[in-house]
């Protein structure tokens, strides 16, 4: 009697631990484990530096990534493939919907803020846009360069976005758009990086990307895309003259808020307990997380930063 008490026992205990909330076979914890993450591709060098410092902290720790497009991403997080995301928006109601009907409550956090950049070819002259200018573009109002600046010898406009279900390309829709579709002139490539590819081959072309894809002046990649490619200036008001009017998406202008394309950056968790999904957002969200997040040329949502003013 007493052994078969030691074997129902050692059943139910190992049953405990290969539940977890449907989503892993063996329970993990905030630093041991291994799970899968689904993360927009506009955040890959960011999160890639997140998780080599993770992983060198909690050696027991093994996160896979997934980068992909925002839509993606999403559904990942909805069917269970992926514990959390990293994305540029918080769930809308109907995915939060989609949670409740399984009892789950999904947490949110912020972990930086972000912006979206406007890139060209390097031989375009217009590299100062207003943001009605833009809209203009983005509609497809203005389909050519010479409506754009009757100077301009450009021809035809192309508009590149990174991928139809990325976050940058909801973000423009968003602020442009509203529920309009994009015009005919505007197609997607298959990442951030190939959307820079395409603008620095392509005179006519104007690109849209996560900004995090050239931030870190350190970073030799990025450094070899600011030399193919054009970051626009951009200003709020019709009303600028003077190029101290118009912003590019430095950090300085992303905190003030002055560059008028900024957006945060989320972690959004499925976990139901603290696991190791709850361990990584912590990380990025503590100290070591975001002066990574602030060495990458964004803004930490959760550490203090000061702006020195130099004449």
């Amino acid at each position: 009697m007493k052994t078969s008490k030691i074997i129902v026992f050692a059943f139910l205990l190992s049953a405990f631990f290969a539940c977890d909330q449907g989503t892993s076979k063996t329970l993990d914890s905030p630093t041991q484990g291994e799970i899968s993450v689904s993360i927009d591709d506009s955040y890959t060098p960011i999160m890639e530096a997140e998780l080599y410092a993770f992983h060198s902290f909690y050696k027991y720790a093994k996160i896979h990534a997934k980068y992909k497009p925002e839509g993606e991403a999403v559904k990942d997080l909805l069917n269970d493939s992926a514990r959390l995301v990293v994305m540029s928006r918080e769930l809308t109601d109907n995915e939060k919907r989609v949670f409740e009907k399984i009892n789950l409550h999904p947490s949110t956090l912020k972990i930086a803020y972000d912006a979206v950049a406007i890139i060209v070819h390097p031989n375009n002259k217009d590299t100062m846009l207003t943001m009605n200018k833009l809209k203009a573009i983005i509609s497809g109002s203005d389909s050519t360069w010479k409506q754009v600046n009757s100077k301009s010898s450009l021809g035809k406009i192309s508009i590149v976005f990174d991928h139809k279900s990325s976050g940058n390309a909801r973000f423009i829709q968003e602020q442009f758009l509203q529920k309009n579709a994009f015009p005919k002139n505007c197609f997607a490539a298959k990442s951030n990086k190939e959307v820079v590819d395409y603008v620095a081959e392509n005179k006519d072309a104007i690109g849209v990307i996560g900004v995090n894809w050239i931030s870190d002046k350190d970073d030799t990649l990025m450094l070899g895309f600011l030399k193919k490619i054009k970051v626009v200036a951009l200003a709020s008001s019709d009303a600028a003259e003077v190029p101290y009017d118009y912003y590019q998406p430095y950090q300085a202008y992303i905190q003030q808020g002055t560059y008028p394309l900024c957006r945060n950056v989320y972690i959004v968790s499925r976990e139901a307990r603290a696991g190791l999904g709850t361990g990584f957002a912590a990380f990025v969200a503590g100290d070591k997380g975001q002066r990574i997040i602030l060495k990458s040329g964004l803004v930490p949502a959760t550490a203090p930063i000061r702006i020195i003013n130099i004449k």
